[in-house]
């Protein structure tokens, strides 16, 4: 097991403020008001930035909410990189736009359900592009890519311009873009009911039934003059019994990153997953090459883990992407791996890394790699040199990296990236030789300023297994104690509560209520090397348990000011279950509970949830063979001791922990009669997304907190 070095059994990080250079974060002022739940909701939110070719201008979308509707819009902006001082000039395409990227022509392109000439025409996802006037006006839209049946879920273009890959849900046996007669098999009818064959595959997946035959499909189509201009080819080859039957981009999250042209647009690179009755409990993802051949596709990677983000040289030469090594693990170390398309050989560039990557991009030069990764609490950049395969940490944000994400390097050696922190959204920044970099944009930052300032404490302790485990403590700067606490659990369980920013489980909006926030990093977490992530395997609700017991203990040891005796313990997905766990097992520390998506009983979990490979491999395989270890960490088998007061939170299009997970906790409470609550968003997924019911979660949070956390212990 890795351990971090530490000397004695508590270390005192300097205090970490967490988004400089954000007046709201470092400068008192003791009469602004505290973050509510309606900032955080209609905050302005930065979406990945796209660059020109030349690396002279860059696009960037926010989305805007309203703050009386809720209702959610998104505003374009261009600025100019060569010019220092120079201010992003608004960008509007003509009707709503998502998906802005610069063409070689210099056109924006862009992808949109809306048509320029209004009603009458049908809601369908389509490509548009729009030139650029010397002062940065952009002009009338113009369609690139419309189809008849099947609307545009997403689109990328070759470098030199001479074609356009665009994907979107179409049937495997359908050899174009879209078929107006495409039925689905599961519908047999006359009635309403679906039919599935133990050979489809996932029934549901994340938060929406499948449709067996219905794939995510990428095809190719020529380009002239910056519309397509010949018929498509799919990547996957046009007939199913010599091509593949797969989705790609991969569902449920797969996007863009998936896919890359070759510099000389030749060749399709993507990422697919293969569907067929094994898809359930695969974690096989394979990247493939096409260039239309009759032959093609052929596969690149040659595991049965996961391999993505194939990501091409600007010379052509070498092809990098993302590597897991053990089948059926989806939080296993991703390695950069490197073909040398001019010989054949192949190797593991980051093998001898501890760390695992999480996103790629090339230097102009092509001989190094950028890439993000999570360490301790931070997700830093990186330079690999292809050459000797050595890793450097890049140093972008002198003393507080945060997390540092979207990154785009630039022809001459600087790089275009956002960074967000626990304290602040994210902000655009550009460096200038992968030095110190400057902010371009002030989305949030203004009015962060004018919120009561919030501090963040790193500190680490001896946790389980005596190894070192590192925690945070986030709270208003000014606040004195006697301060509530709240031990925040994150999900996962392979995952972290680092140093981001959070619309959903925000540290600073909570703290803002005028609560100190604990988040620990358990056994299991991430950014601590693999050993230490791996070490949740088969433990659920040991190792982890112990870290955030004796976490807690360090955390009050730390700060006087934290009221110990008013704590709460919350958590989602594997928090979620923790919560359920402690409810059972830690009955008596707390004075309540908000558990979200969380597991009660590990056997109906285990038959009802829809990616088999994540329980399978954290338990040591099925329910049937491996029952014991099931058993041994099920919360439904402690509820005998639960006395907590708990709000339960659960979403009914939640595919991942169905939300009888959380009706059955509700029944144990109700049984009991435990004071409690049950709140159910019929249109929300694992996720709480939209505005509305963001703003009702918190709300709800809130006042349960307040109930049982009041300095007068009223209820």
């Amino acid at each position: 097991m890795r351990t971090l070095t530490a000397s004695g059994a508590l270390i005192a990080a300097a205090a970490v403020l967490a988004a400089a250079p954000l007046a709201a974060e470092n400068t008192p002022n003791p009469v602004a008001p505290p973050m509510s739940a309606e900032d955080l909701v209609t905050l302005p939110r930065l979406g990945a930035p796209a660059v020109n070719a030349a690396g002279t201008r860059a696009v960037y979308t926010v989305t805007v909410t309203d703050p009386e509707t809720l209702k959610r819009r998104p505003t374009h902006y261009l600025i100019d990189l060569t010019k220092p001082e120079a201010a992003p000039v608004a960008l509007d395409p003509g009707i709503r736009a998502s998906d802005l990227a610069f063409g070689p022509d210099g056109a924006i392109y862009f992808l949109s359900s809306e048509h320029p000439d209004g009603e009458g025409t049908a809601a369908r996802g389509r490509v548009w592009r729009v030139t650029l006037g010397t002062d940065g006006a952009a002009g009338r839209p113009q369609l690139v890519a419309g189809f008849p049946d099947t609307g545009v879920a997403g689109f990328k273009l070759s470098p030199d311009g001479s074609r356009i890959a665009v994907w979107g849900e179409v049937p495997r046996d359908c050899p174009t873009f879209g078929c107006a007669d495409g039925k689905a098999r599961y519908l047999p009818g006359p009635g309403t009911g679906r039919l599935y064959d133990n050979t489809d595959g996932f029934v549901r997946h994340w938060d929406r039934w499948a449709t067996p035959g219905l794939h995510n499909r990428i095809f190719v189509f020529p380009m002239t003059n910056g519309v397509i201009s010949g018929e498509g080819q799919p990547v996957d080859g046009k007939d199913p019994a010599t091509g593949i039957t797969a989705d790609t981009p991969t569902m449920p999250f797969g996007g863009a990153e998936e896919i890359a042209f070759s510099p000389d647009g030749k060749y399709v690179y993507f990422t697919a997953r293969l569907a067929g009755a094994e898809e359930p409990g695969s974690t096989d993802l394979d990247i493939y090459v096409t260039d239309f051949s009759e032959d093609m596709p052929l596969t690149i990677s040659d595991n049965d883990s996961m391999d993505t983000a194939p990501t091409p040289s600007p010379d052509g030469r070498w092809l990098a992407w993302l590597s897991m090594e053990r089948p059926t693990y989806e939080a296993d170390r991703q390695v950069v791996m490197l073909l040398d398309n001019k010989t054949g050989a192949r190797r593991a560039l980051t093998r001898d890394t501890d760390l695992s990557f999480g996103s790629l991009a090339w230097a102009a030069d092509s001989k190094s790699l950028i890439a993000t990764a999570q360490k301790v609490l931070d997700t830093p950049a990186f330079r690999i040199d292809i050459a000797t395969g050595k890793v450097a940490e890049l140093n972008l944000m002198a003393g507080n990296e945060a997390h540092i994400a979207n990154v785009v390097p630039l022809p001459k050696g600087g790089a275009l990236f956002t960074r967000d922190s626990l304290g602040a959204p994210a902000e655009l920044f550009l460096s200038d030789g992968m030095g110190q970099a400057r902010p371009l944009t002030d989305i949030a930052t203004t009015r962060m300023g004018g919120l009561a300032n919030i501090v963040t404490r790193r500190f680490s302790f001896t946790g389980a297994n005596g190894d070192t485990v590192w925690g945070q403590i986030t709270r208003l700067a000014d606040q004195t104690g006697p301060i509530p606490a709240l031990l925040y659990i994150h999900g996962g369980p392979q995952g972290s509560f680092n140093d981001s920013w959070s619309n959903r489980w925000n540290p600073r909006v909570t703290a803002s209520q005028g609560y100190a926030v604990i988040s620990i990093d358990f056994h299991g977490s991430t950014g601590y090397g693999q050993a230490f992530t791996d070490a949740i395997n088969k433990d659920w609700g040991g190792g982890p348990l112990e870290d955030l017991q004796k976490g807690l203990d360090a955390a009050l040891a730390l700060d006087s000011q934290i009221d110990g005796t008013r704590a709460c313990a919350m958590g989602a997905s594997y928090g979620g279950y923790m919560v359920n766990w402690i409810a059972g097992k830690w009955p008596d520390r707390f004075k309540c509970i908000v558990q979200h998506d969380g597991i009660f009983d590990m056997r109906s979990m285990y038959y009802s949830t829809e990616e088999l490979w994540f329980p399978r491999w954290d338990f040591g395989g099925s329910y049937e063979e491996a029952r014991e270890t099931y058993e041994k960490w099920n919360p439904a088998n402690h509820v005998g001791n639960w006395k907590t007061p708990m709000l339960v939170i659960t979403g009914q299009q939640d595919f991942r922990v169905p939300y009888t997970q959380g009706l059955m906790s509700f029944t144990a409470l109700q049984e009991r009669g435990i004071p409690s609550q049950l709140l159910v968003f019929p249109d929300e997924n694992h996720w709480v997304l939209g505005a509305k019911n963001s703003l009702q979660w918190h709300n709800t949070v809130f006042a349960w907190l307040d109930r049982w956390l009041k300095q007068d212990g009223s209820k």
